[in-house]
């Protein structure tokens, strides 16, 4: 419970990331006024501000004032958030400073310190016109472990692959009796033994996966390649001795030409495709239990923006399920008579002035905060005692989801029935999450 929580949590860091990077990345500034700042962990804050300060010197020498007093600027701003640090944290530290401009042509000043979830190993200082996100971009290389067990008459190796980083965990050779058409009348001892061997050869093979591959009675892998050049590796993967928890995890059985490190590599190569995959393949099963509990008819499953968040305050959402471009928006608002209100609206809706308007006066609500929904899940959703994951649309059951489901579900613990909930709850009150007039 612990790990799916802890990858929950993972998930939910990597879209804040990738929406810092998306929103990073259309940012442009007047002139070279935008610094992007990346410290590796280990490095020293003092080491950094010395720097800091002597291009500070450097750009009180640009001719242009306008440019040189942004640049100036956007130096100071850097120098302020990197005062907030002691030291290094222990993953890093990327500091974005500088002065943008907006779609109406006004200028607006950004200064953004992120802590990265894993550490980021890159030194970058850059003064442009756009900010520099591809270290970013790095933080979101899968970092899943792929176990790798090549095998063949000559020995076996042990490794894992984690983003672009190999290791070779173990390795062991075996010198097995060859077959030969000679011994007379022992030909079927030397077969006999022949065959012994090779089974006390899988057998090690077994025994050294199941020590490697699984911590704590679970695998400590997200799948598993088998690679060699003999038939070894299918007897291993059929094979009764081979620990049926790891038989649940391979990925692939791939044919290489070469034993040890060569195979290895090889077998890298010929598993690329899968192993990309594995992320589609936990959505597409995550969805399928989701439309699983659908076709039983179980009640245990909501979907749509009303129901989603009664099953929340409920507490009765366990999982739940966010297309990452949801496109609704949580608006906080002031009725003119005082009272608080939230509104949910689709994109299409927020043309309609109606739903910022009170129904009794005519007046406009006030504004008090306006949010994206899925931002505002990803900031709430452990008050609610729920894990959020987030699904593309790029498979056919993300893509069905997405346009059959509007992109937002959710498993439950025990079974809810909404539509007397909702029954109850409209009796002479408007329904604040109103989406009829939505697409979906």
């Amino acid at each position: 419970m612990a790990d799916e929580q802890a990858g929950a949590d993972k998930q939910v860091e990597q879209w804040k990331i990738k929406k810092l990077i998306k929103n990073l990345e259309a940012a442009r500034g007047n002139g070279t006024s935008m610094i992007s700042l990346i410290i590796r962990p280990g490095d020293q804050i003092a080491k950094v501000s010395k720097m800091l300060a002597e291009e500070y010197g450097t750009a009180s020498n640009i001719k242009s004032r306008v440019n040189r007093l942004s640049v100036l600027g956007a130096i100071t701003s850097a120098q302020q958030r990197l005062k907030l640090y002691n030291r290094v944290p222990e993953n890093g530290l990327v500091i974005y400073c500088g002065t943008i401009l907006t779609d109406e042509g006004k200028e607006r000043p950004v200064k953004i310190d992120i802590e990265p979830f894993k550490p980021i190993n890159t030194s970058l200082y850059l003064c442009d016109n756009k900010f520099h996100t591809a270290p970013l971009g790095e933080l979101l290389e899968s970092d899943e472990k792929f176990g790798f067990i090549v095998v063949d008459g000559n020995g076996a190796l042990f490794g894992v692959l984690c983003g672009s980083t190999r290791t070779v965990l173990h390795r062991i050779t075996v010198d097995l009796p060859k077959k030969h058409g000679r011994g007379g009348q022992s030909a079927l001892r030397f077969a006999r033994l022949r065959l012994e061997k090779r089974h006390n050869y899988v057998r090690k093979v077994s025994e050294l996966a199941t020590q490697f591959y699984i911590t704590n009675d679970k695998p400590n892998v997200s799948g598993l390649v088998l690679a060699g050049s003999a038939d070894f590796k299918t007897e291993l993967s059929t094979s009764d001795m081979f620990d049926q928890r790891l038989r649940e995890k391979i990925l692939k059985v791939v044919d290489v030409s070469y034993g040890g490190d060569n195979g290895f590599n090889q077998a890298i190569e010929l598993s690329t495709e899968v192993l990309s995959n594995v992320k589609f393949i936990q959505e597409k099963k995550l969805i399928s239990q989701f439309f699983e509990e659908i076709a039983q008819d179980t009640g245990k499953y909501c979907f749509g923006v009303q129901d989603t968040l009664k099953a929340l305050d409920l507490g009765a959402a366990h999982t739940l399920i966010v297309w990452e471009n949801l496109e609704y928006t949580r608006y906080q608002m002031k009725t003119p008579q005082g009272e608080d209100k939230v509104v949910i609206l689709h994109k299409d809706q927020e043309k309609n002035v109606a739903h910022f308007k009170c129904p009794e006066t005519g007046a406009d609500n006030e504004i008090i905060e306006e949010m994206p929904l899925v931002e505002w899940f990803a900031n709430n959703y452990k008050n609610f005692g729920a894990t959020l994951e987030f699904v593309t649309n790029r498979s056919q059951e993300g893509s069905q989801f997405c346009k059959g489901f509007g992109g937002l579900g959710g498993l439950l613990r025990y079974q809810v029935d909404f539509a007397t909930l909702n029954d109850y709850d409209n009796i002479g009150e408007e329904n604040e999450y109103d989406d009829s007039d939505s697409d979906f």
